[in-house]
């Protein structure tokens, strides 16, 4: 019997996974990515009591074995990334992604980055074992990471290594992405899998980096109707976002069934984000969230982009306050952006658009799936 399925989910046993050891390390200044955001999350998660009680708590990561990194990495890649970390950096690198504004070579990234990825794996080895229903990494969500490309401040693809942990060991895994990127190179991974299925909802490619993730995209072999994309419009708002996202993703879930549903919580769709054109309160990720739990499948969940930091360290806390199923509501509307009013015509213009995304996603994945 699946362990995993047959143990009732209690949200409350949730492990947040970080180490004073992240908090080491520092992307250039030129680089808009924060890599100290996640030790900041976690400063208002403790000052706010969100890691009180017996059945939540903080656990170290170790960085993740060459071994585990390779289940999607290449090799050679990895190698020219180790020597990048060691501040050498070289044309075959180059080719490699390395070397460019998004992925600066600096001293240190190869240790990060593995690290990073030991901290989702490790997410994935409690949910594994039972010893957590959430487990949260807001140091992970690396997801523009290629097999052999770095890319969009990515270097090693934590979270496609991790699901790649989970399938390996029977796992259904059910990957949805809320960034305002879209997930390449997690959807490059499984897009010729089923059982991965991954969900993408982000700003238009036609847009925003990274320029793919249209409505076709819908897999290969015996993945076709296992990779869904989401494009969203420029300006989309908290109840459009909602309803697109309630008519997409609870459907394919539920049919899906999965054992473990993975999570990238990028805040960059968050409204005042500077790279982004997406007019987000955190109200929708909470809404999110807590539509997600109501299939009760353990949760593992990462963090990914946002360049506002205090909104994206904020909304973190509050997320993590809500997957961990902290009761006292007073203190998370602490946390809560104050609900925004948009313009009649941006509504007119999103509405529009969004239909019709929806429309086209349902016409190409709903029938894969019996919908």
């Amino acid at each position: 019997m699946n362990r995993i399925a047959s143990e009732k989910v209690d949200f409350a046993r949730a492990a947040l996974i970080h180490s004073p050891d992240l908090d080491k390390y520092h992307y250039p200044p030129s680089c808009p990515l924060d890599s100290q955001r996640a030790g900041k999350a976690r400063r208002i998660i403790k000052e706010m009591g969100l890691q009180d009680g017996p059945q939540r708590r903080e656990v170290a990561p170790l960085p993740a074995t060459r071994d585990a990194m390779e289940t999607f990495h290449d090799g050679r890649y990895l190698d020219i990334l180790a020597q990048a970390g060691r501040g050498r950096w070289s044309a075959e690198g180059q080719g490699m992604g390395l070397g460019t504004e998004d992925c600066p070579v600096w001293v240190g990234l190869y240790d990060y980055a593995s690290l990073a990825c030991g901290a989702s794996l490790k997410a994935a080895e409690l949910i594994l074992a039972g010893e957590a229903s959430v487990a949260f990494n807001p140091s992970g969500g690396y997801h523009h990471a290629h097999r052999s490309e770095a890319a969009g401040f990515c270097y090693i693809n934590d979270v496609a290594v991790a699901c790649m942990h989970l399938a390996r060991a029977g796992k259904r895994v059910l990957y949805l992405d809320v960034d305002a990127h879209h997930g390449d190179g997690v959807q490059e991974a499984f897009y010729d899998r089923k059982d991965v299925m991954t969900i993408s909802f982000h700003q238009d490619g036609r847009t925003l980096f990274p320029g793919t993730g249209f409505e076709d995209e819908i897999g290969i072999g015996e993945g076709v109707g296992y990779t869904v994309n989401v494009p969203l419009p420029m300006g989309t708002y908290d109840q459009a976002y909602i309803k697109a996202f309630d008519a997409i993703s609870l459907p394919l879930i539920g049919k899906f069934d999965p054992d473990v549903i993975a999570m990238e919580l990028g805040m960059d769709a968050l409204a005042g984000d500077p790279l982004t054109q997406l007019e987000l309160t955190n109200n929708t990720h909470e809404h999110v969230i807590r539509s997600v739990m109501a299939f009760a499948k353990p949760i593992l969940a990462v963090g990914g982009g946002g360049y506002h930091v205090e909104n994206t360290v904020r909304s973190w806390a509050l997320a993590w306050g809500v997957m961990s199923n902290h009761r006292e509501d007073s203190t998370l509307d602490r946390l809560r952006d104050i609900p925004a009013a948009p313009q009649a015509n941006l509504r007119a213009r999103v509405n529009a658009d969004l239909h019709e995304t929806i429309e086209k996603v349902q016409a190409n994945v709903f029938p894969h799936h019996g919908l």
